[in-house]
């Protein structure tokens, strides 16, 4: 590789297999065909993927649970066990912390291995964020332990209901720019946003997601600021090598 980045690989689940993610609309979503994967079972995928990047994090997009249906806690179960020194960075459209601790729960043999990623598209409220991370700068554990903010925006317009991209005083130490219409598009990453996200939040991890199609793109993405950058098109067309570490 080109770039020290860290690659988080993303698995996006539906109905129990692995799909591909294009600009965020799920709805067009069909089951992974893949260079790299010669299968769209989630535990194939996600250790293909783990050890093409020698990730230490995995990414999942549980698309029935954001799409207002239940978490695929059996596929999550699977995958968990598999990858014994994986943490897990879960998104299942969480709308508080108490949805958050339900899905914990559901997953507690697991949960000192889970990050938890609250999205701005999915949060109900601002009284909603600040419970999920009350604390997070100061010297106090977040109010929920183990989480992450996703910044999620689509074609210029911020996906925020609860105000998230304005609350700065309330991000966490882990934060993810989402930028969906990038996401599986060839297009390139967003960095004007990562940059101005890294600005705003000097000391956090700042993770970017979406339009990687190069170790050139990596190399750039480092540049501006991301501390790591979540990846699924790009490894399986194989437009990414294999890092080896």
């Amino acid at each position: 590789m080109t770039s020290e980045l860290n690659l988080i690989p993303v698995v996006d689940l539906l109905q129990g297999q692995v799909v591909r993610a294009v600009r965020g609309d799920r709805k067009s979503y069909r089951p992974i065909v893949s260079a790299l994967c010669a299968s769209s079972d989630p535990v194939t995928v996600a250790r293909i993927l783990c050890e093409h990047c020698a990730a230490r994090q995995l990414y999942v997009a549980d698309l029935d649970a954001l799409q207002g249906g239940a978490a695929q806690i059996a596929v999550l179960t699977d995958v968990l066990e598999a990858l014994p020194h994986i943490e897990l960075w879960l998104d299942v459209g969480l709308a508080d912390a108490a949805a958050g601790e339900a899905v914990r729960k559901q997953l507690a043999p697991f949960a000192s291995r889970i990050v938890l990623v609250f999205g701005s598209e999915s949060l109900r409220s601002r009284e909603a964020l600040e419970r999920c991370f009350e604390n997070a700068n100061g010297d106090a554990e977040a109010g929920v332990p183990g989480a992450a903010l996703s910044l999620d925006r689509r074609d210029g317009r911020r996906l925020d209901q609860a105000g998230c991209w304005d609350a700065v005083d309330l991000w966490p130490r882990r934060l993810i720019v989402m930028t969906l219409e990038r996401v599986g598009s060839g297009a390139g990453p967003d960095l004007e946003t990562l940059q101005e996200v890294r600005r705003l939040a000097p000391g956090a991890m700042v993770i970017g997601a979406g339009g990687i199609r190069s170790p050139q793109d990596l190399a750039l993405a480092s540049a501006a600021g991301a501390d790591a950058w979540l990846v699924a098109s790009a490894l399986h067309d194989l437009q990414l090598p294999r890092v080896h570490r």
